[in-house]
């Protein structure tokens, strides 16, 4: 075979589909058993490549580990830049945002795994990508605009920030779901019935609003339950 080229097993497939697999398969074997659990060759073999394949598209497992990540947080500003916000009215823009984030986390245990995982590391994977900037900037710039909607509106209060709000509207979900297995035990509750998911919610969705509101639009929100 020629310096610098690729065996035809490589060449003869689509490249875009292969990674996709290798991803799809990482990101099973990271949600569960972390950078440190997971191997190289369980991957490979769940994306049906050899591992001479895998890191020829990915380098090694801590650049795959990387692109792990950077996937899955794609995938979920993905998912919620097509709530279209912007086009409702600020608390129920805010009520929509809550929803999504928390029906996320449900449908999507992995992501929650995969963020516990590189919080271990001290976020030093995501720490060097590139994209990460540009997907979070406008996440960030959403809430902004829409925080000052409201306040336009004489909804929300004035002194808000941006970054906080989104820390507590994450949290308030994330923390629940993160700890249900403990939390059952502590509690003596199961934490994910259908009804326990459901108080929750809305339990989260009052929480932001009383933070966001001013008193008299809490008031008001009171008298229309």
């Amino acid at each position: 075979m020629m310096a610098g080229k690729l065996p035809s097993a490589v060449r003869s497939r689509d490249p875009d589909a292969t990674r996709l697999r290798i991803l799809d398969a990482a990101k099973s074997e990271f949600a569960r058993k972390g950078l440190g659990g997971a191997r190289v060759d369980d991957i490979a073999a769940k994306a049906k490549i050899n591992k001479r394949m895998l890191y020829h598209y990915f380098g090694n497992k801590e650049e795959l580990f990387r692109r792990t990540l950077e996937d899955a947080y794609g995938a979920f500003r993905a998912a919620e830049a097509e709530l279209r916000i912007e086009q409702d009215e600020p608390i129920t823009a805010l009520k929509r945002l809550m929803t999504f984030t928390w029906e996320y986390y449900l449908s999507n245990p992995e992501f929650i795994t995969l963020v516990n995982s590189e919080n271990l590391h001290k976020a030093r994977h995501i720490r060097k990508s590139e994209k990460m900037d540009a997907m979070n900037k406008p996440f960030v710039a959403r809430m902004k605009t829409l925080l000052e909607r409201g306040v336009a509106q004489g909804q929300f209060r004035p002194d808000l920030d941006a970054v906080q709000i989104l820390i507590a509207l994450s949290g308030l979900g994330f923390h629940y779901l993160n700890n249900r297995h403990t939390g059952a035990i502590v509690y003596g509750r199961d934490l994910m019935s259908p009804e326990a998911k459901t108080a929750r919610l809305r339990f989260n969705i009052e929480a932001i609003l009383r933070i966001v509101c001013r008193p008299e639009t809490l008031m008001k929100l009171e008298k229309l339950q």
